[in-house]
C-alpha cells in the first residue's frame, strides 16, 4: 500500500487517476441497499395501488440509467461503456431489497456505477412512495462483491 493519495498531483490538486497503462480486464459489481417501509406502503406496492404508478418498475429504470451517467454525478468516476446493467427489487416485510449488478471490460471497476445505481433506484422509490409513507428510510447501501482488474475477486463477508 502507498501513502500517496491517488486523486492528488504533486502540488495537492484533484486530479483524475489515469489509467490508460492498466489491462483491459472484465469487471463486474453488485451492490445492494434497503428502504424501509411501512406495512401499509408494502400492500399498496403489492396491491398496485400506489398514487403515482408501479414504484418498482420505475425505480428498476432510474437505477439502470443511473449506472449509465455515473461519471456525470460523481465527479472523479471514469466514462464507462457498461455491457450490461441490472436493478433487482424484493419486497419482505420491512420494505424493499434493491440490488445493482453492471460489468464491463475496462480499465477501471464498476463498484461506483452499482452504488450510483442502488442509491438512485431507492430515491427513486421513496419518491414514488413519498405521498403514502414519508417515514421510509433508505439504508445499507453497500459494495457487495466485485471481480476483475489488479485486485482480483472481493466479497463482503
Amino acid at each position: 500500500m502507498t501513502d500517496k493519495l491517488t486523486h492528488l498531483d504533486d502540488e495537492g490538486r484533484i486530479t483524475m487517476v489515469d489509467v490508460g497503462a492498466k489491462a483491459v480486464t472484465a469487471r463486474v459489481a453488485e451492490a445492494s441497499g434497503f428502504v424501509k417501509m411501512s406495512a401499509a406502503t408494502l400492500a399498496a406496492i403489492r396491491e398496485r395501488r400506489t398514487p403515482k404508478g408501479d414504484p418498482l418498475e420505475t425505480a428498476r429504470l432510474a437505477g439502470i440509467m443511473a449506472a449509465k451517467r455515473c461519471a456525470e454525478l460523481i465527479p472523479l468516476c471514469h466514462s464507462l461503456a457498461l455491457s450490461h446493467a441490472d436493478i433487482q427489487i424484493t419486497l419482505n416485510d420491512e420494505g424493499a431489497r434493491i440490488t445493482a449488478t453492471a460489468s464491463t471490460s475496462a480499465q477501471t471497476g464498476v463498484e461506483m456505477e452499482t452504488l450510483t445505481a442502488v442509491s438512485v433506484a431507492a430515491l427513486t422509490l421513496y419518491d414514488m412512495c413519498k405521498a403514502l409513507d414519508k417515514r421510509m428510510e433508505i439504508t445499507d447501501i453497500r459494495l457487495e462483491r466485485k471481480s476483475g482488474g489488479r485486485s482480483g475477486e472481493w466479497t463482503r463477508n
